[in-house]
């Protein structure tokens, strides 16, 4: 079932095998030539061959970015791997090689055919990510577990699978079984899948597929409501103020404070507790609320700048279109005339005019771009301080009713230190009519030991209010530095790219212009 190392030393792919492969495997006439002495490259390549090489490992492909088509069957490959970045791969043949397990294909998500014919492989997985799957040949290898069947109901586009050969088929109702498990499926093993037989087969297991179906239903359902939940998640991060809509700041300034939990046992500090944390949370919501509205303030903020940089780049272009468009035509006639004139002083005048023209437009499309420039730059600007100010008054504000759950904290340990002390006295007075769990009684030692306990837990609830805080205005005002850079460097780089394509296109015109004046002169 699986190849032999040949007598031929195995090889890897290298870079005189690919350039070897694509220029035998390109077009043969003329252009074909051509591109052969310029130089292919490989990211233009759409299909490659690489069959029948004696190929160990896959590698060196990264550079293929655009190939749409690989063969690499009848090699002694072990592993699927190095094909990350083929992301454009429609058609990939790996039969007849020595693989074991399917893996390495998770970037393949356009991926519509693939073999692996005449392999090693005893299971199907791994295929999650190839969602375009229509053709799947895994016949000749050591698949003999029905529950592989299973597996590839995920793919809804699969019309045609091909399983001979594999221990699987010798099953009872091996066909059956999987007619009514795929019941998409076209072609099985080469033939067409008779309609009264798939119809059999779904009578025969429906109880099993509705019961499958019901599972799938659920599970999806999951799935969704995971994915929503965080996409949700994703929404509030963006707006700085992820998990505060609820406890969870509160209960993490617990989560390790083993004093308060201790303490928390004491009379009167469960009512006194579960107080703090109603007043505590609604703080937090309050955060939470605001962090949104600002957020999509800011989401607003940006998409206005943008929608006016746009307008401002198109409006330019449209003007610079015109006075292109202008010249050319009085180029084109101004070229027609210098060529049908047959007086030499009368050809040089026509040929200055040409080059003044050629600077003249030059000049136009410089200074269009000049103003664009100062036009953008103010805009920039403008922007840079719109959103600066939002994200201080924002960070503003928060920090305003983060200090209240200071507040709310600071009240709640002088409470919680009040009763404490009033709870030691008690017990040194034999007045305490409560139990306390034998944890809670060694913090009743002294005065000092439960003012350093209750102050303990303080520092702990402040320190996670702290850290809270800073968390949140470090990242915004980093996502503020670092939309603002960003806005900045692509003004330079559009405006690099533009004077470039002034320069490139006047030089040509210049270029036409030189060799006109040289044609003529001869």
């Amino acid at each position: 079932m699986n190849r032999i190392y040949d007598s031929v030393e195995p090889r890897v792919i290298d870079d005189d095998m690919l350039k070897l492969a694509v220029g035998e495997q390109g077009p043969q006439e003329e252009a074909g030539q051509l591109a052969k002495q310029e130089g292919i490259l490989f990211k233009d390549v759409l299909s490659l061959q690489l069959d029948f090489q004696n190929i160990l490992r896959i590698d060196n492909l990264w550079q293929f970015e655009n190939l749409q088509k690989l063969q690499l069957d009848n090699n002694i490959i072990e592993r699927i791997e190095g094909l990350e970045n083929l992301t454009q791969l429609v058609w990939l043949d790996l039969s007849f090689n020595n693989i074991k397990v399917i893996e390495g294909l998770d970037t393949l998500v356009n991926l519509e055919d693939l073999s692996l014919f005449n392999n090693r492989i005893s299971k199907i997985d791994s295929l999650d990510a190839l969602v375009k799957l229509q053709v799947l040949s895994l016949g000749n290898n050591q698949i003999d577990n029905m529950m592989n069947i299973i597996y590839l109901r995920q793919f809804k586009c699969l019309r045609t699978l091909s399983l001979s050969g594999n221990p699987i088929t010798q099953a009872e109702d091996y066909r059956m079984f999987i007619y009514a498990h795929l019941p998409d499926l076209v072609y099985l093993d080469f033939r067409r899948i008779d309609d009264h037989m798939a119809n059999l087969a779904e009578m025969k297991y429906q109880y099993t597929i509705d019961e499958l179906k019901h599972r799938e239903h659920l599970r999806q359902t999951k799935l969704e409501e995971e994915e929503a939940q965080q996409m949700k998640l994703e929404e509030h991060k963006m707006a700085f103020v992820e998990h505060l809509n609820g406890s969870f700041l509160f209960d993490s300034m617990y989560a390790e404070d083993v004093e308060g939990s201790k303490l928390s046992c004491l009379p009167i500090v469960g009512e006194l507790l579960e107080t703090y944390k109603d007043k505590f949370v609604i703080i937090c919501l309050n955060i939470f609320e605001y962090g949104l509205k600002q957020h999509e303030k800011r989401k607003l903020e940006l998409d206005t700048f943008n929608e006016c940089v746009q307008e401002a780049i198109k409006e330019n272009q449209e003007q610079g279109k015109l006075r292109i468009a202008r010249f050319e035509e009085k180029h084109l006639l101004s070229v027609s005339a210098i060529r049908e004139e047959s007086e030499l002083l009368n050809i040089e005048k026509r040929i200055v005019e040409c080059g003044e023209d050629i600077t003249e437009l030059f000049n136009v499309l410089m200074t269009l771009e000049m103003q664009l420039v100062e036009q953008l730059e103010e805009t920039i600007n403008m922007f840079e301080r719109n959103i600066t100010d939002m994200v201080g008054t924002f960070i503003e504000n928060v920090q305003s009713l983060i200090l209240s759950c200071r507040d709310l904290e600071n009240h709640h340990h002088e409470k919680l230190l009040e009763i404490s002390i009033s709870t030691l006295e008690k017990i040194i007075k034999g007045e305490l009519d409560e139990e306390l769990p034998d944890d809670v009684r060694t913090l009743f030692v002294d005065k000092d030991t439960i003012i350093n306990a209750v102050g303990a837990s303080h520092d702990i609830h402040l320190l996670q209010i702290d850290n809270r805080e800073d968390e949140l205005v470090t990242r915004i005002n980093s996502w503020c530095t670092h939309l603002v850079d960003k806005i900045h460097k692509d003004e330079v780089m559009r405006n690099r790219k533009r004077v470039k394509e002034i320069n490139q296109y006047i030089d040509h015109m210049q270029s036409e212009l030189d060799n006109l004046e040289c044609g003529d002169m001869d």
